[in-house]
């Protein structure tokens, strides 16, 4: 089912010539709501088209949920990634309002621009996360051990799902994305 509704909505998106419909799916989360979204696509193999847009929507929801801790990590770790920071595409310095932006631009790529570059741009931008993640971690080691430890714990996360989409942007650009 999860690889049945994620065809259908994309393709029936790609297929549409109404930005309306493109802008419904960006908002998706906001009008079904996490949950249902989780349901449909959450547990799909990570490399996986219902897998990838699951990874896309969770970020986006965390972005437009804790924009100042998503800002604050990628302040801290883009200095130490200069080309992701250029993939990404995200102005400097970055404000909650421009990674809000992006990530919206980024689930309109997939519905009405060139899927494999949204993928992309959100590896980068998870990317990014990850190493402020890191930075952030060990700047709180000796005051918070198990905040760092947590910290370092979701910085893995992120380097993962950024692996993740950069293996799907791959398999769209071949024709394999299921």
């Amino acid at each position: 089912m999860a690889h049945t509704t994620a065809r259908a909505v994309v393709h029936r998106a790609r297929g549409s010539e109404d930005p309306a419909v493109v802008e419904r799916l960006i908002r998706l989360v906001e009008s079904e709501g996490l949950d249902v979204v989780a349901g449909l696509w959450a547990d799909a193999a990570p490399v996986s088209l219902p897998g990838a847009l699951w990874r896309l929507y969770a970020l986006r929801e965390w972005v437009r949920r804790d924009p100042q801790t998503v800002a604050l990590r990628y302040r801290l770790g883009v200095a130490a990634a200069p080309v992701d920071e250029a993939v990404a595409g995200v102005p400097a310095p970055p404000e909650p309002g421009d990674l809000r932006a992006l990530v919206d631009t980024v689930l309109s790529g997939v519905y009405a621009g060139d899927l494999a570059v949204a993928l992309q741009r959100a590896a980068s931008f998870c990317r990014i996360l990850a190493t402020g993640a890191a930075f952030d971690a060990d700047a709180r080691e000796a005051a918070d051990p198990d905040g760092a430890d947590r910290l370092t714990r979701g910085g893995a996360g992120l380097q993962r799902t950024a692996q993740e989409l950069q293996a799907a942007a791959r398999q769209w650009r071949s024709g394999s994305l299921d």
